[in-house]
């Protein structure tokens, strides 16, 4: 009799050593799983920043050809098919299409002061400025 008593209770675990196990498995999610998500979100503005270098590259390699930057108006697509007013152009400056942004949006281009370029992200909120994800990511000039 007494040996079947102790083999029933050694056969699995009570309600309260699972309901133990859970919290204690809740308390580390809740812990660890919002800086899993902060690091996502910051992986997205590290890539928005190397897309803006190889597009800056790219623009590069349109002037040497062309002699200037693409306007206003020709914008970066310009890298993928040849503006009429471009003589000199040898592209495509860039594989396949133009890359959206991260967050999906189209990247904005706007020739700056001084002869250079700027080209930026607006981030995950898509409006000028923003702090965190919501920040503009831009070209380093």
């Amino acid at each position: 009799m007494m040996r079947t008593r102790r083999a029933r209770k050694s056969l699995g675990f009570t309600l309260i050593e699972l309901l133990v196990v859970l919290a204690i498995l809740t308390l580390l999610a809740g812990l660890v799983g919002p800086r899993v998500l902060g690091q996502l979100g910051g992986a997205k503005s590290k890539t928005a920043g190397v897309q803006i270098a190889d597009i800056e590259k790219s623009l590069e390699l349109f002037k040497l050809d062309v002699g200037r930057f693409p306007t206003a108006e020709e914008g970066l697509a310009s890298l993928v098919t040849k503006p009429e007013t471009a003589a000199g152009w040898n592209g495509p400056y860039i594989k396949g299409s133009l890359p959206n942004d991260p967050w999906g949006k189209p990247y904005q281009y706007a020739p700056a002061a001084g002869g250079n370029v700027e080209v930026l992200s607006l981030g995950a909120d898509g409006a000028p400025g923003g702090d965190g994800e919501n920040a503009d990511v831009k070209n380093k000039n």
